[in-house]
């Protein structure tokens, strides 16, 4: 494993397309902790968001040599593993199941404990901040929340919202332009 850590993300990936378990093993110990906080970001039922992981991490290893070796390797990771989500997402409402907030249930009828982020979070986007952030159209905020909520670059960004870099710079800049607005 020596020389597993020794490599960078995009080595490991090449060397796990080829069949290399210690190689993804190794990139599952570097990528895995921050895919599970931005699911668990997004997500507030565990079961959901280890399902969720699990699953990206089996299409990594499945289509690992389908990485094009463009972009940062943690943007790909996450891609897939937002992609997933966004499809449990759709088998519920497609099944007529409402999406759950951590606010709202833990599953067992009882309100759920909502992290100290999500505190944080939820005062700040109540009041004022709360209406400019729902007048914005989805496209902008879906960038908001990719840039500034989860903290990705805007090749990361990109990436996840499958966008070009300049689309991703211009609705930032009009996101922050309609927020300030609103806010004045």
């Amino acid at each position: 494993m020596g020389l597993v850590a020794e490599l960078d993300d995009a080595a490991l990936l090449r060397a796990a397309a080829v069949g290399d378990a210690a190689a993804f093993e190794g990139l599952y110990e570097r990528m895995a902790p921050m895919v599970l906080l931005r699911l668990r970001r997004r997500c507030p039922e565990a079961d959901v968001v280890a399902d969720v992981l699990q699953e990206t991490f089996t299409a990594v290893w499945r289509s690992a040599s389908s990485w094009d070796g463009r972009g940062d390797v943690g943007a790909w990771v996450w891609t897939i593993a937002a992609r997933r989500l966004v499809d449990v997402y759709r088998r519920r409402t497609a099944a007529g199941s409402p999406v759950l907030r951590a606010i709202e249930t833990n599953g067992a009828g009882a309100p759920a404990v909502a992290s100290a982020e999500e505190q944080v979070m939820d005062g700040l986007l109540a009041g004022p901040l709360e209406a400019a952030m729902r007048s914005l159209s989805p496209e902008l905020r879906g960038v908001l929340q990719a840039t500034v909520l989860d903290g990705l670059s805007t090749r990361e960004a990109s990436v996840l919202l499958g966008i070009p870099e300049g689309t991703v710079k211009t609705r930032a800049m009009r996101a922050r332009s309609v927020l300030r607005q609103a806010l004045a």
